[in-house]
């Protein structure tokens, strides 16, 4: 079974992965529609 500390630092290394993904999805997002903007199609 899981101690509370292994436990505790698996759910903030969880919950940090997560919010690292979606800053690195936000700014793509703004990058692709920053880029949609200058495009003379």
């Amino acid at each position: 079974m899981l101690d509370s500390q292994t436990a505790s630092a698996l759910l903030l290394g969880t919950i940090g992965v997560i919010s690292a993904l979606g800053l690195i999805g936000t700014v793509f997002a703004f990058w692709s529609i920053g880029r949609a903007g200058y495009r003379k199609d």
